[in-house]
């Protein structure tokens, strides 16, 4: 298919964009259900008013499950998730409707949509299991060097991972265009080729996924398995509204006591924590959850809580601070050939701090003998969809969808070819819109005002323009098309709701500041020795921690899923071989 300027013009708000389905649909694809029958879970309509456990964990997402799972084998365990089961939602376990959920705007949708200040659209989990659930897939852990740095025991990181492993994580078969990107990534100098392995290495390698071999993914509920059924109860659709805390004068640390939650029908439950010593309540609903939740319930900033009548339990500033969101920049390389469907599977790994990675099969929003779905491309409710979010008006959407359905399948064929950067050293921070849980706060991340990661950025496009130009990938590149064109397609199509400049192919910077994406890997909001001590309590408060990805300084690896997964383990581990030493028994393998 030769392709020329005037073609590129016509398949703008067509081809182009929903060729880009592959990517950012893929990107955020959701589990297969698992057919799961745990005993342990119910609708929180059906639990008591009020109720009483050793643990109370709120958020049920990639560090909930298995830290869940991991305490329930000695002790009582609530974990309170503000979603449903990804068994029981047939979009999420049929891989070829991954696209009606990522364009589901709807309140019971497991992708909550928020859009932040810095004009990006974005997605945060609403389901058991979390964002395992509706991310690519990609498995890989963090580098010993983050391990130390965070002071992380290496043997027990290892032995939690494993763990994890045993469950979620296979080995993926590469296809053509995967293995074109692979000889590739060689080809343009990422080096050496590290084969399949799921540690952080300089050079290009294979990553693990959680699809097995049968297409089906496995995800942080599934971990649940390894619980102690009467050690655990899951409630879904219980929407916590805010900690209890007593508070006990002037020059006394306040000690949590319990949550408060609604069901689906409105009714107020109460969960206090049993009489015990070391009995907590602990943090694991995200990045937006978590210091969301810790305002609401009176920790964090004093002035900006009171502007909202929130009762003052403790002022920590840093509530909220540091939150960061690692940019994806990308580009759509059209093929003259088919390729195959394809998540996430190769990583180029640089020395500059620059990670490289690919997703092929455009035709993936398509269902046989169905209407054609563009997912979150759609014109109608897509989040990046082929009309501007200001232009779409009822006529604009139904052009838009007449004009992509007579478009020709081949034009979907290709992939793209995407980078994301090591940190990263921009940060923004978080504050409440309301005093409604359901609803997202407000969140900047300030993407790219550290001048390193732009560098960084542009040192990644460099790379992708190299992989596009090399020998190996000549079957899936055509020659009509030049790196510029190829910049020029991607800088035209509206990812976010920031401006374009005229500049945007021939100067890197402006493309990656005008085409910054979402990853799905922000973190931040109750950093560790800010917000939390190295153990992950919340400073300042007993019986409080957080565990997940809040807490991080900088996103884990190429990809923070596993490690999320493994520090609840790790976590759970841990927590328990203190009690027990606490309690004489001695330490236990779990």
């Amino acid at each position: 298919m030769a392709f020329d300027m005037n073609t590129t013009r016509a398949l703008g708000v067509g081809a182009i964009s929903v060729a880009t389905t592959l990517l950012f649909a893929m990107l955020t694809c959701v589990q297969a259900a698992g057919g799961e029958n745990y005993t342990f879970m119910k609708d929180a309509a059906q639990a008591p008013q009020v109720s009483y456990y050793d643990y109370i964990i709120v958020g049920g997402g990639t560090a909930g499950c298995p830290l869940a799972a991991t305490l329930s084998q000695r002790f009582r365990v609530l974990l309170l998730e503000r979603g449903g089961s990804p068994y029981d939602d047939e979009r999420i376990g049929n891989m070829t409707r991954f696209a009606d959920t990522l364009s589901d705007t709807s309140p019971l949708s497991p992708a909550q949509r928020f859009v932040s200040e810095d004009g990006v659209i974005n997605s945060r989990p609403r389901v058991l299991g979390g964002g395992s659930c509706i991310n690519a897939g990609f498995y890989t852990r963090a580098s010993d060097e983050y391990v130390r740095g965070l002071g992380w025991d290496i043997e027990a990181t290892t032995a939690a991972y494993r763990w994890v492993e045993d469950v979620v994580a296979f080995q993926p078969e590469l296809g053509p265009w995967q293995s074109a990107l692979e000889r590739g990534l060689l080809e343009a100098g990422i080096a050496p080729r590290n084969g399949f392995t799921f540690d952080h290495i300089i050079g290009t390698k294979v990553g693990g996924s959680i699809f097995d071999a049968d297409g089906r993914r496995h995800t942080a509920a599934d971990l649940l398995r390894y619980s102690r059924a009467d050690g655990l109860d899951v409630l879904l659709r219980a929407r916590v509204a805010k900690i209890l805390f007593n508070v006990r004068g002037p020059g006394r640390r306040p000690v949590a006591r319990g949550v408060v939650f609604h069901d689906s029908e409105g009714r107020m439950h109460r969960a206090y924590l049993s009489n015990g010593r070391g009995n907590e309540v602990i943090l694991s609903a995200g990045a937006m959850g978590s210091p969301q939740l810790l305002m609401l319930s009176g920790v964090g900033p004093a002035d900006h809580l009171r502007s909202f009548g929130i009762t003052l339990v403790l002022n920590q500033s840093a509530v909220g601070q540091g939150m960061s969101d690692n940019p994806m920049n990308a580009i759509y390389v059209p093929s003259p050939s088919p390729v195959e469907v394809s998540l996430i599977q190769v990583v180029g790994i640089t020395e500059v701090g620059s990670y490289i990675e690919g997703a092929s099969g455009a035709n993936w929003g398509f269902r046989s003998n169905q209407p054609r779905n563009f997912g979150m491309f759609s014109p109608q409710t897509g989040q990046l969809a082929t009309v501007p979010p200001k232009q779409r008006t009822p006529e604009a959407i139904a052009r838009a969808a007449e004009a992509m359905s007579q478009l020709d399948d081949t034009a979907f064929q290709g992939g793209f070819i995407l980078e994301k950067i090591l940190g990263p050293q921009s940060t923004g921070h978080l504050e409440l819109r309301n005093l409604n849980p359901d609803d997202n706060p407000s969140v900047t991340f300030n993407y790219f005002d550290h001048p390193d990661d732009l560098a960084r950025c542009v040192a990644g496009v460099s790379v992708i323009e190299r992989v596009i130009q090399s020998e190996a990938f000549a079957n899936f590149t055509n020659p009509s098309f030049s790196v510029g064109t190829l910049l020029n397609m991607t800088a035209g199509f509206p990812v976010n709701l920031r401006p374009r400049h005229d500049n945007d192919s021939t100067s890197l910077e402006q493309f990656c500041k005008d085409t910054v994406m979402t990853i799905w890997h922000y973190h931040g909001g109750c950093q560790v020795n800010r917000v939390v001590d190295t153990e992950y309590r919340v400073i300042g408060v007993d019986a409080l921690r957080v565990i997940d990805g809040s807490t991080f300084n900088a996103s884990p690896g190429t990809n923070p899923q596993a490690t999320v997964m493994m520090l609840g383990r790790y976590m759970g581990v841990k927590i328990q071989n203190e009690r027990l030493e606490a309690e004489g028994l001695g330490r236990r393998n779990l």
